[in-house]
């Protein structure tokens, strides 16, 4: 009996002391951590963090928007991007139907034979991130950046099959205000191959927005001429198309998402537009024969992306798109 109470002693004793040492070693730990009782300087404005493939950008240290290029990935694309007074995200990475739709994103398929869009197979058609850069935010102590860009390249993969594009990227993200945020967007396709691209809805630029900002759950889609819903707004012309509608959790607010198309697109604005959350400014399903490039042209394209509080009279979207033409 002795013996049983002494080991027990000495277990309680071995744990006391352990226990004891694992406070010291905590509090030593804790002793040399910086605890911000303040917003951290450096947070201010427009900040950015790359960690490998992946990219976060935030506005005063709330998250503005990621971006997901990691090279197991169908294509690169963001999400999410949220609205500028709810926090809440604008797109969606998956919903039904069709849940390989991810937030904001630029694929094809068909395209000589690959997928380049859905969830199938890599084998069958992947664009592949493959240099990810970050131009640091100019910035002061007395002026935080308000502006970041970041460029990337691409190549356009096939397992037993050549390649049809390369790709240069370029995005830069403005904060114009409290209420609005632009990511203009810039496309450099080089045709390794001769390129053809039949009759498809699957084509090039395009989003997929959050169900709670489309017209199937409540939100309203609306383009530069005034029209309403897929009725009014698919296969029509227009300078931009987006959604907008009240937060499912913040219903007091009102935000929504457009894209602009610019006028040195080599095709007319022509929109593929879904009521569920899904548009494209692409003319490809209203095609009467293929869309052909020989092999070493390019094929330039640029976008301009608007997140907003509000509709789109009061964010101001024809000034935006005014300005941007400007601009660029």
């Amino acid at each position: 009996m002795e013996r049983i109470i002494n080991r027990r002693q000495l277990l309680k004793t071995s744990l006391a002391a352990t226990s004891a040492l694992g406070a010291v070693h905590l509090s030593s730990h804790t002793s040399r951590a910086v605890d911000y009782a303040k917003p951290a300087p450096e947070a201010k404005g427009l900040t950015a963090y790359l960690n490998h493939s992946n990219l976060l950008l935030r506005w005063n240290n709330l998250p503005v928007l990621g971006y997901r290029a990691h090279p197991t990935l169908k294509y690169p694309y963001f999400c999410p991007l949220n609205g500028p007074v709810s926090g809440q995200s604008l797109t969606t990475e998956s919903a039904l139907p069709y849940p390989h739709h991810r937030g904001l994103w630029l694929g094809c398929d068909p395209l000589n034979g690959g997928n380049y869009w859905s969830d199938g197979p890599l084998s069958e058609g992947q664009i592949r991130s493959v240099d990810l850069q970050l131009v640091e935010p100019s910035k002061t102590e007395e002026k935080p950046a308000t502006q970041a860009t970041f460029t990337e390249s691409c190549e356009w993969v096939r397992e037993g099959a050549s390649s049809p594009f390369r790709d240069a990227r370029q995005y830069t993200v403005r904060i114009v205000s409290d209420r609005v945020r632009c990511i203009d967007c810039e496309f450099v396709l080089s045709a390794l191959e001769e390129i053809s691209i039949r009759k498809a809805k699957h084509s090039f630029f395009a989003m997929r927005a959050a169900a709670d900002i489309s017209p199937t759950y409540g939100g309203t889609m609306m383009n530069s001429e005034g029209g309403v819903g897929a009725e009014g707004t698919y296969g029509k012309e227009a300078a931009w198309c987006g959604y907008f509608g009240r937060r499912a959790l913040q219903p007091n607010v009102v935000e929504g998402i457009a894209i602009m198309h610019h006028p040195d697109n080599p095709w007319r604005p022509i929109w593929f537009t879904r009521d569920y959350g899904h548009l494209s400014p692409s003319p490809f399903n209203f095609l009467d024969k293929p869309f052909q490039l020989a092999k070493g042209d390019t094929l330039q394209l640029k976008y301009r992306v608007v997140l907003h509080a509000g509709d789109p009279q009061e964010a101001g979207m024809n000034g935006l798109y005014q300005q941007w033409l400007r601009d660029v």
